[in-house]
């Protein structure tokens, strides 16, 4: 520790940044590239071999933080950023660090790159900005009371953004490439991971068609790239129960589109009946499929629950519902508790009698409904908070993702 921090203090400010394998953002010509073995870059260099990053010296811009790699990357420090923990809503909030890795028309993502959080440099003419080449995936980070980090089945997000990549006609990283690359990001931002209970660190890997093209046509190059952001509660209402409409005039996906996999234009498509129902003093909006137009699919980013007598239903994954992570694991979570779940067409009178109903996501966790509105007529559930069963889940869930009881499913992977 003595070494690092006097070899830090040896060192000038550090901004982590592009390789020579040639990003848009270069260092300017008076400022050439110079390398360093600094302790910390080695450290992920080893761990993390996958997402070793080069070590650029230059200028610390005015519009990014002047901070060393020491006080980024060593495990003794523990300072947490100077925010309102307390209050963090569902917002950016800039933090030090993102990572981008390239591929080329080979198919290939060489060495990733960790550098300074910031903008992008795009031709106007990109497959994501013309084309809608694009995906996204969400996770999160946990700080324990112990201090070490906690991140929630990051292969899982791993597999489906591959699975989403060949639908969208994208080379997606592998597995270890797509992990290893989040485990160097959450690292070089601890600091920004709220203490336990206030929070969690969201993290968002995209995938984007980064190269020109002019025809409709896969892009020539991609970019993967991750950023993250503290972040507190999803809803405003926080875990109050939050208040849907169901959506019977506009549709999220239809058979044989991009529905189940997480590709970029998903959400646009949803914001014209969100705000709409937000305008009215709605939380969020519950869309029905588009050919019966009677059956359940999904919140416009959570999946739906409807709980009735103990038994758990939820829509089944028929290629227009997103295969959430979080629905996943609730699933499994409910029926090691001893509840029977049922994945299948859960018809919207079914709303109606229900006991409870709950949404499910990465963002939310699990958000209890207080009450859903159907062409006029509202019916309520739970008042003030959970329901039994959701609340069950919720606890088991939560603990189980910030360390707080043992991880008999296997699912998190613990960084020191």
């Amino acid at each position: 520790m003595e070494r690092t921090a006097a070899l830090a203090a040896q060192q000038p400010n550090y901004l982590i940044g592009p390789s020579r394998h040639g990003h848009a953002l270069r260092p300017s010509s008076s400022f050439p590239e110079k390398r360093y073995p600094c302790p910390t870059s080695l450290r992920l260099q080893k761990q993390f071999p996958l997402a070793f990053c080069s070590v650029l010296q230059q200028p610390a811009s005015p519009l990014i933080r002047n901070a060393t790699l020491s006080d980024t990357y060593s495990n003794e420090v523990t300072e947490l950023a100077d925010l309102d923990w307390e209050n963090l809503g569902f917002g950016l909030l800039p933090t030090d660090y993102m990572y981008t890795m390239k591929c080329g028309r080979d198919g290939n993502f060489f060495k990733g790159e960790l550098r300074r959080f910031g903008n992008i440099e795009l031709s106007p003419s990109a497959g994501v900005l013309n084309y809608g080449q694009g995906l996204f995936e969400g996770l999160k980070a946990y700080r324990k009371h112990d201090g070490n980090i906690l991140l929630f089945r990051p292969e899982e997000n791993a597999l489906r953004m591959r699975m989403g990549a060949e639908r969208m006609c994208m080379p997606s990283p592998s597995v270890e490439q797509f992990v290893e690359a989040v485990k160097a990001t959450v690292l070089a931002n601890r600091r920004w991971i709220p203490p336990t209970g206030k929070g969690s660190l969201y993290i968002r890997p995209l995938l984007m068609g980064s190269g020109a093209v002019l025809g409709l046509a896969p892009s020539p190059e991609y970019t993967f790239l991750i950023y993250v952001s503290p972040v507190g509660n999803y809803f405003k209402e926080g875990v109050a129960p939050i208040h849907l409409v169901v959506e019977h005039e506009l549709h999220r996906a239809t058979p044989g589109g991009t529905g189940g996999v997480k590709t970029i234009g998903n959400y646009a498509a949803v914001l014209k009946a969100q705000s709409a129902a937000k305008a009215k003093g709605f939380s969020d909006v519950l869309y029905l499929d588009c050919v019966q137009k009677k059956y359940l699919e999904e919140v416009s980013s959570c999946n739906i629950f409807v709980v009735k007598d103990k038994v758990i239903s939820t829509p089944a994954i028929k290629g227009t519902i997103l295969p959430g992570i979080t629905r996943k694991s609730i699933i499994d979570v409910a029926r090691s508790e001893g509840f029977q779940v049922e994945e299948r067409l859960v018809a919207v009178d079914e709303l109606l009698d229900a006991d409870e109903v709950f949404c499910t996501g990465t963002a939310v966790v699990v958000s209890p409904v207080g009450s859903i509105t159907y062409r006029g007529r509202r019916v309520n559930y739970v008042e003030g908070g959970f329901g039994v069963v959701a609340q069950q889940l919720y606890s088991v869930l939560t603990r189980l993702q910030m360390g707080l009881i043992d991880d008999k499913m296997n699912w998190t992977v613990e960084l020191r």
